[in-house]
């Protein structure tokens, strides 16, 4: 570990001196501090992007419940988008859900949005908010809630018991099994897309400024764009199939 560390900053000191950027730089960081209950707090870049995505999130409901309420039988353009999205949250949760699609559809649109557009938060010069672990991981108790939640109501007692089957010897590996969803999905989630973060960070910081050109428009498309729908899809039908897994 320490050759590597050595060997990586060798390389930046002759990125630098062959006109690269000063260093690779793929951290979150603090911009404001302020204090609360006597605790010291910190606005950080995830704080500020999860921000702004919330405010354009929220502007785009507010335009798609304006576009819907004045709805026409000849759709306009946004009407088309609106109406195609909503057939495909339809199909996908149809798909593993079956009749109780209906009852989640919202909650697996929001989050599928909202994560998507974290993801591709990086595009637009921001720090991609779900490379922060505190995100995904409160993205996964969410889930981890809503989980527990139908498994208690649909099956009572059953939801507990059903942890000492098919042998009561294996209840703590059930039990184990039932925490370690919203751990793997949020770490996965959080992990492929801070690995895109530091590819890109370490582009950015060691590499030369002609080696810059053209080149990390590639890994934007693969790193932010194609990884950032991979990996919102993949938490949404993991979502699904736990939930499914309840009913």
């Amino acid at each position: 570990m320490g050759i590597f560390l050595s060997e990586l900053l060798l390389k930046r000191k002759e990125g630098e001196r062959m006109g690269g950027g000063s260093e690779a730089d793929f951290m979150i960081h603090g911009i404001m501090k302020y204090h609360l209950f006597g605790q010291e707090l910190w606005i950080t870049t995830t704080t500020v992007g999860m921000t702004i995505i919330t405010i354009v999130l929220l502007i785009l409901a507010f335009a798609a419940n304006r576009a819907m309420k004045h709805a026409t039988e000849v759709p306009g353009t946004f009407q088309n988008i609106l109406e195609l999205g909503v057939e495909m949250l339809e199909k996908m949760t149809q798909g593993i859900l079956g009749p109780s699609a209906r009852r989640f559809a919202n909650y697996i649109g929001t989050i599928f949005l909202f994560i998507l557009f974290c993801n591709l938060s990086g595009l637009f010069g921001l720090r991609t908010v779900t490379a922060d672990f505190g995100v995904t991981f409160l993205l996964g108790l969410v889930t981890f809630a809503i989980v527990q939640y139908q498994g208690i109501k649909n099956h009572g007692v059953g939801h507990f018991t059903g942890l000492f089957k098919p042998l009561p010897v294996l209840f703590p590996i059930n039990v184990i099994g039932e925490f370690a969803n919203p751990i793997s999905i949020s770490l996965r989630l959080f992990a492929n897309m801070l690995s895109g973060v530091i590819i890109l960070g370490l582009w950015y910081g060691m590499m030369p400024i002609f080696v810059k050109i053209g080149i990390p428009a590639a890994l934007h498309v693969y790193c932010d764009l194609f990884s950032g729908c991979i990996q919102t899809y993949v938490f949404c039908m993991l979502t699904m199939v736990y939930v499914n897994d309840k009913l």
